[in-house]
């Protein structure tokens, strides 16, 4: 089940005079989308997109600041009428989980496709939002589905048409396939998965090393994972492709902060810190950098992260332009103990992590229009 833009859909619940109207979620008119409602992506507008080129898109746009405590809330809602259906479930984000509803038709007295149906419903009429299914027999071909007719849609891949259906699918349909790996696959003359399954499982190991063995079963539609439901977390993280690769150090130090606050507000949100900040860039050239920093104690606090993040970037900056940035935090613990220890090499490092604490005190009873940090508008 995957909700149908997800922070539009829920400010649009909660200011009616929205409902109508394109909606953009993201910083001023120097920051970049978050997420856009579907009005305003028929208009060409799009995640991560610079908000200057989404107002010329679409000008008459109502753009507004994401709240993601209220976010998180709904998600939680959300979650909440997915466990009367079954314990079997995988979350992926706030707004996207798999379901396991093997054996739950004798317990619900109906068959998953009308279970689903009515989840969809409940969701509408209790919590105000949409979402879309995708039903099938494993993981990857129920996500395939989930995305075929957005929004509110419901689409179901049995197992028997299953290799019918992805025979003439483009390959970029299989998850982890970016420009980098479509471009070698081009050369492969594999574009659909029908010219995939023309390869057998030695020809494509040979060829695309690891990779090659999932391919190999994907063109089959099969795939074996399991839904887990305590699958531990391992690592929070976010990043953004921009629309137009960018060397300027102001535009990406405002992504290293954005980014920064929303891995903050997503491990405060699951009560987890961590200790490795990850910075990932990839260049024009498609080549992808990672640096990371060890912490000496876990951190939750944006500030500390931004401020790792930035010294990484520090080392790497000049090697742009870059199309995509990220940010991660692993090597994750209960955050009981984070930000305890300070650091005597910056002796204000305490006082801006309380002035955040308060920072998100304030936010969760104003809203998070109430403070906002100058660097957050680059």
């Amino acid at each position: 089940m995957d909700c149908d833009a997800f922070y539009a859909s829920v400010e649009k619940r909660d200011n009616p005079d929205l409902r109508d109207k394109p909606v953009i979620i993201g910083g001023g008119r120097r920051g970049v989308v978050s997420t856009a409602c579907y009005i305003a992506r028929i208009k060409g507008v799009r995640s991560a997109m610079p908000m200057f080129k989404a107002l010329e898109l679409c000008p008459e746009a109502e753009v507004v600041r994401g709240r993601m405590e209220v976010y998180a809330e709904v998600s939680r809602q959300v979650r909440a009428l997915m466990e009367e259906l079954t314990p079997a479930i995988e979350p992926l984000s706030l707004d996207e989980a798999f379901l396991d509803l093997t054996g739950t038709e004798r317990l619900h007295g109906s068959p998953p496709a009308v279970m689903l149906a009515r989840l969809t419903k409940r969701m509408k009429e209790d919590i105000g939002i949409t979402g879309s299914i995708g039903l099938s027999h494993n993981k990857f071909l129920a996500k395939v589905a989930s995305d075929l007719d957005k929004p509110n849609g419901f689409s179901v891949i049995g197992q028997a048409e299953t290799l019918d259906f992805l025979a003439d699918k483009p390959v970029r349909l299989i998850w982890g396939i970016g420009p980098s790996f479509q471009q070698s696959l081009d050369k492969a003359g594999i574009r659909s998965f029908a010219d995939l399954r023309r390869w057998d499982r030695e020809a494509l190991g040979q060829r695309f090393g690891h990779s090659g063995e999932r391919l190999y079963h994907l063109a089959r539609g099969e795939d074996y994972r399991r839904v887990q439901r305590n699958a531990p977390v391992k690592s929070i993280s976010n990043e953004t492709t921009f629309h137009e690769d960018t060397a300027s150090t102001d535009i990406l130090d405002g992504h290293i902060w954005r980014l920064s606050e929303k891995v903050a507000d997503r491990a405060k949100a699951k009560g987890i810190a961590g200790r490795v900040v990850t910075l990932k860039l990839k260049r024009h050239t498609h080549r992808i950098l990672t640096r990371q920093s060890q912490l000496t104690d876990p951190t939750q606090i944006a500030d500390r992260i931004y401020r790792t993040a930035r010294e990484l970037f520090d080392i790497v900056g000049d090697e742009g332009p870059y199309r995509l940035l990220g940010i991660g935090l692993s090597h994750l613990e209960p955050a009981e103990q984070a930000d305890r220890s300070g650091d005597l090499l910056d002796p204000q490092a305490a006082q801006r992590a309380e002035a955040e604490r308060a920072t998100d005190a304030i936010r969760a009873r104003f809203g998070t229009d109430a403070i906002v940090k100058g660097r957050a508008l680059r």
